[in-house]
């Protein structure tokens, strides 16, 4: 009789619409009333801190409750106060099986938003293992990449397997609530959902504490018909710096940390997401670092809270193409994000040419729709001075992109990336992962998205290839991508000489990717140049050492990895005379996946912006590689331009010249934390290539190196302010030599060659037996990879190579 009547007490205590036939609510008897009511107290903070707070009413009775003696009437009135609340109602039975049934809280969701409900737990058991919930409905909505060339049967997800899978499920777990159960016989959790769609959906949603524990007749999970509250459609105006509509890049956020990842909780990429740091450019969840061989970074401060919820992003099916492992989302003006009522802090710029600016919005609740503008500020403007951007390694597929369900992801997705992040030039390349699917958006030409200030075309990364292992091959301006006499991947070249003159063959463009891979010394160094061999084990410009001395490279990638790394072979064959050019990639989403043009080059542009005219810049050297915040242009020795005329400066004899060029770069007045941080890492951490590095010391100013033969014999600092600095150096050229400058690590011309007397370049004895050890020391490496019927064509190009870097060192006289 007495479980009677507070049963009906209980019922007319409900919210409206709460109450359901099939909801249940026993009052657990024999519960210590101290405990219980510090972990009630507890619930309503949390909850509270969510956005999903108990009643007013009900938060005073609950803290009402502190004031008298606790005793089994104080255990009564909290359960009364808090099954309300409850979605679920579970019961451990004292072997430890899991039965739930339906608790008492209205299931009601909102569009693009998280609510928070309890979770009553009778623990029979005494469990102290964390309670975990579970649903196929918050099943992942993509399979990442397996680095297949074609996606495997089992890894395909249905367009109704996405569609179904439309909830996220956490248990809150973050103070100041415990990690897991407490073993008392009764106490309350909190279950965060959030919802994707609007309208009806109904999920089937289990709990359990570990596997083994459900109890029999799937009796752990129970059926709900949620009712998901459209939330508010949110248009953006946005504005570029002149005013006119523009797409742009917005992290929007609540600050509020919902999944947290323990030891009990796999780090798949949906809690690594949710927890993403957002300052050290890097990714914390980099599932390829020892394929790749570069450092992971630790986290700083993390994003908490954000919007669109990254886990639940598909592209191909979005209304808009977000990726889902950006915390960002690009958005042009009239485009908008379903957002529930509440305030958002929005962190919104367009690449490294834009400040970051942060603007706080607060959603109406009942409303429609809601409009925000924002206005992006420039620090500086490269197109306007005909220096455009181009990023010549991004990836539609493999890495971080799903295989699932699609292979990779479209044209149209890459694009909004390619705007967004400003980027003038955009080479997508295709590589082993999807191969045959992505391989149908190539066509030998600029894809028809392109416009006047932004291309993008479809070209090739040889990697994942037979050759890969002597080195990844960037492959531009291809006419046709299918290597001669092959139909599969697998029949391609097991080196790289033949493929760079396949390609160049046809009119391409080309050059090995993430140069560094492989060129680490064995004796650890930071110095340029150092004189240390590296092992020659990696992906990245290790051939290079050998098809420079055949005239089949025409640029070398910078930018991805870590500076002393790539820059030290390159300053070696410049020392030897080849005339390589500088170019810069970021290898997205590999090495970066934060975003396209993290680092790039700048080529300059007489007229309108053309693609082949910007390869054909890239590979004359008229270019300098750039992170974006720092510049070097109208770069002159004498009255010779970089990258006319050859770069070359011709001198009857050794004499001064006269070197001009203009600067500019921009940091924060003040070093901010984040800032520190990437100025005090290594040169192996990423970010590899960022201004913070070159900050001298707490000042707002950055050295200008002058670089003759890879050697800084003068400097200029300049304050990096945004503002233009002229340049002026005079030098005594003694032999024929190279000239760059750079801000290091964050900014690098490519080299005016100033000839005397006509000699060729002969800067350094030492390099040029560096790079003779380094044809060895390769030929060690890569013999066993290359197939046994290319062999014979290897080694007959390695020993030319030999023989080309042992007539330099007779012909160089200065160490």
């Amino acid at each position: 009789m007495k479980k009677l009547s507070l049963c009906i007490i209980l019922c007319g205590l409900l919210l409206p619409g709460a109450l359901h036939a099939q909801f249940t609510s026993t009052i657990v008897s024999g519960v210590e009333p101290q405990p219980l009511l510090a972990q009630a107290i507890r619930l309503d903070d949390a909850l509270s801190f969510l956005g999903s707070g108990l009643s007013g009413e009900d938060a005073a009775r609950l803290r009402m409750l502190q004031n008298n003696i606790p005793d089994a009437e104080t255990t009564q009135q909290i359960q009364l106060i808090l099954d309300p609340y409850c979605l679920a109602l579970v019961d451990i039975n004292p072997e430890g099986r899991v039965k739930v049934a339906r608790g008492m809280a209205a299931a009601e969701l909102v569009q693009g938003g998280w609510k928070s409900f309890l979770v009553k737990v009778h623990n029979q058991a005494g469990a102290t293992a964390p309670l975990q919930v579970e649903s196929a409905s918050a099943a992942p909505r993509l399979h990442r990449s397996s680095f297949s060339a074609r996606v495997k049967a089992e890894n395909v997800l249905s367009p109704g397997q996405v569609a179904n899978r439309f909830l996220e499920l956490s248990m809150y777990r973050s103070r100041p609530l415990l990690t897991n159960l407490s073993g008392l016989k009764l106490e309350y959790a909190i279950v965060q959902i959030y919802s994707k769609d609007m309208g009806q959906r109904e999920a089937n949603i289990g709990f359990h504490i570990g596997q083994g524990s459900q109890d029999i007749g799937f009796r752990n999970a129970i059926d709900i018909l949620f009712n998901c509250r459209p939330s508010v459609r949110v248009i953006f105006n946005v504005k570029d710096d002149d005013g006119a509509p523009v797409m742009a890049s917005f992290v929007i956020t609540d600050g509020l940390e919902r999944i947290t990842n323990t030891e009990e909780l796999p780090s798949d990429y949906r809690i690594s997401l949710a927890r993403r740091e957002y300052d050290t450019l890097g990714s914390p969840d980099f599932q390829w670092s020892e394929k790749y061989k570069f450092s992971i970074p630790e986290p700083v401060k993390r994003l908490k809270g954000i919007y669109p919820l990254p886990s639940r992003r598909v592209a191909t099916s979005d209304t808009y193409p977000d990726f889902f492992f950006h915390p960002q989302v690009y958005r042009t003006d009239g485009e908008h994000v379903m957002l529930p009522s509440g305030t958002y802090d929005i962190t919104f710029t367009r690449g490294p040419e834009y400040i970051p600016q942060t603007k706080q919005i607060v959603v109406p609740p009942e409303v429609e729709t809601f409009e925000v503008s924002f206005q992006l500020k420039r620090w500086i403007h490269m197109a306007s001075l005909g220096w455009y951007s181009s990023d010549h390694h991004v990836h539609a597929a493999g890495c971080s992109h799903y295989e699932s369900p699609e292979e990779g992801v479209r044209p149209e997705h890459m694009w909004r990336q390619v705007l967004g992040e400003d980027l003038n030039v955009a080479s997508v390349l295709t590589w082993a992962p999807c191969w045959y699917h992505q391989k149908t958006f190539f066509t030998g030409k600029v894809h028809p998205l392109s416009t006047e200030q932004n291309i993008m075309r479809y070209d090739v990364e040889v990697s994942g290839f037979p050759s890969s292992h002597a080195g990844h091959v960037c492959l531009l301006r291809l006419q046709e991508d299918d290597y001669p006499g092959t139909s599969t991947i697998e029949e391609w070249p097991s080196w790289t000489l033949p493929v760079l003159q396949w390609a160049k063959g046809q009119g391409g463009v080309v050059g090995y990717a993430h140069s560094g891979w492989g060129l680490e010394p064995v004796t650890p160094t930071d110095d340029l140049p150092n004189y240390v061999m590296p092992k020659m084990d990696g992906i990245g410009a290790n051939e290079y050492i050998v098809t420079v001395t055949q005239d089949a490279v025409d640029f070398y990638s910078a930018g991805d990895t870590p500076a002393p790394w790539e820059l030290n072979m390159w300053y070696h064959t410049l020392n030897t005379g080849f005339r390589t050019r500088l170019s810069g990639e970021t290898d997205f989403p590999c090495i970066f996946d934060e975003r396209v043009g993290m680092a790039r080059s700048y080529a300059r542009q007489e007229k309108n912006l053309e693609y082949d005219s910007y390869v054909e810049a890239v590979r004359a050297g008229r270019s300098y590689v750039s992170e974006g915040r720092s510049h070097i242009i109208d770069f002159f020795i004498n009255d010779q331009e970089l990258g006319t005329n050859d770069s070359e400066v011709s001198l009857e004899r050794a004499q001064p010249v006269q070197i001009t060029a203009r600067a500019a770069a921009y940091l924060p007045l003040k070093q901010d934390e984040t800032g520190a941080r990437i100025a005090s890492k290594k040169m192996y951490d990423q970010p590899y290539w960022h201004l913070e590095r070159a900050r001298i010391e707490e000042t707002r100013k950055v050295p200008v190196e002058l670089i003759v033969n890879g050697i800084s014999v003068e400097t200029r600092d300049i304050v990096a302010d945004g503002e233009w600095n002229e340049l002026s150096f005079t030098y005594p050229v003694q032999q024929s030599s190279w000239v760059a400058l750079r801000i290091y690590p964050s900014a690098h011309t490519n080299p005016i060659f100033v000839l005397v007397d006509g000699k060729p370049i002969r800067a350094s004895k030492r390099s040029a037996e560096w790079c003779r050890r380094a044809v060895d020391q390769c030929w060690t490496m890569k013999y066993p990879l290359i197939r046994e019927e290319e062999r014979a064509a290897a080694e007959a190009t390695y020993n030319k190579a030999r023989e080309v870097y042992d007539r330099i060192i007779r012909e160089t006289l200065n160490n």
